[in-house]
């Protein structure tokens, strides 16, 4: 007689590959570690195989775990597909969705409203954060989507898109740029922005000086506006802000700076229809 896999030990065992470890995964299946270390050995048991090997403090997949997560992610797509398709109609789960703030103050808007009109139905969480943080939060199965600033390095099982370039430009008060020493104000690193503004600096021989240093973009706006110092961000972040951009001749020119669209490959058709509407939005200027 066959037997059948519990579909909820295949949930859980592919969150566990995703997130690394039992410990990260409960912050996304909502069981203890013990219940999840006791969900394994009854899939093991099922199945008569090992699915997970130590290497100290590592958990690594054997064979057998390597092959049964691609047919684990291939049955729960099939199962999650059926339930949407023909099951009773309930309120979805929400896609969540994490963006860096020159994005939330300008394409969010639009994107949500195009949105809403292909999926009256669907529930969103945003975030809206650095780019670190963001991705970080993707890393542990926290985030569907991240639309973020930068190259970051290839993500598994994830697919980094860049989808646009934006021009970083100087903001502030043109009279700071005639001082000795310029004052700056900037992000705490991590921080492609605060990066860029130093090296540009630096290579074109100029002195400077940080006049303030924040984690978030409201102090920062403050400094910016209240003359404190220069900054440098996105043309696009400065458009929605309102903040005085200086003429290109004021200062040396800082880079491009990629927009990548972070996504996971086995998300429902949802969530890359919501990524394809943020790529577009992002792509254009």
């Amino acid at each position: 007689m066959a037997r059948n896999v519990p579909t909820e030990l295949l949930r859980s065992f592919v969150a566990i590959v995703e997130a690394g470890s039992m410990a990260q995964a409960t912050e996304t299946i909502f069981l203890t570690q013990s219940a999840l270390s006791l969900q394994m050995k009854r899939l093991e048991d099922m199945l008569q195989q090992k699915l997970f090997r130590r290497d100290g403090r590592r958990l690594l997949l054997t064979a057998t775990g390597e092959e049964l997560v691609t047919y684990a992610r291939q049955l729960l797509a099939l199962n999650d597909r059926i339930m949407q398709n023909l099951g009773q109609q309930t309120d979805p789960e929400p896609i969540t969705v994490g963006m860096v703030q020159d994005f939330a103050d300008t394409i969010l808007p639009d994107v949500l409203g195009r949105f809403r009109l292909e999926h009256p139905r669907a529930r969103l969480i945003v975030r809206v954060g650095g780019t670190v943080e963001l991705l970080d939060l993707f890393d542990r199965s926290r985030l569907d989507l991240v639309l973020c600033l930068g190259q970051h390095g290839d993500r598994p099982g994830a697919s980094c898109d860049t989808v646009g370039h934006d021009r970083m430009v100087w903001l502030g008060d043109p009279a700071n740029t005639e001082r000795e020493e310029i004052p700056l104000v900037l992000l705490e690193p991590p921080c492609r922005f605060r990066d860029a503004a130093l090296r540009t600096l630096g290579q074109a021989g100029r002195d400077y000086r940080i006049m303030l240093e924040t984690p978030n973009l409201p102090a920062l706006r403050a400094g910016v506006r209240g003359g404190l110092g220069i900054s440098c961000r996105t043309r696009r972040f400065a458009a929605a802000e309102d903040l005085p951009v200086l003429p290109a001749s004021a200062l040396p020119d800082v880079p491009e700076i990629e927009t990548v669209l972070v996504r996971r490959n086995d998300a429902s058709d949802v969530v890359h229809d919501l990524g394809d509407l943020l790529a577009e939005a992002a792509g254009n200027k």
